[in-house]
């Protein structure tokens, strides 16, 4: 039987996945792992476009 996720453990769960991502290769494609974590977690649309934002805003951030 599955279980219902909490609204926005999901997306927690997707920003954990992309973290251990970049961590394993710095310069991978952040649309395509965002692409590849709203597939795997089921996100909405709407947390897939937060969720690019945020990985970007994140990129700009380390790079300074």
């Amino acid at each position: 039987m599955s279980t219902l996720q909490v609204k926005g453990e999901q997306l927690k769960k997707a920003v954990l996945f992309i973290s251990e991502k970049r961590k394993e290769n710095p310069d991978i494609n952040l649309a395509k792992l965002v692409d590849d974590a709203s597939l795997q977690f089921d996100l909405s649309p709407k947390d897939s476009q937060f969720l690019l934002r945020f990985v970007k805003n994140d990129n700009r951030q380390n790079s300074a």
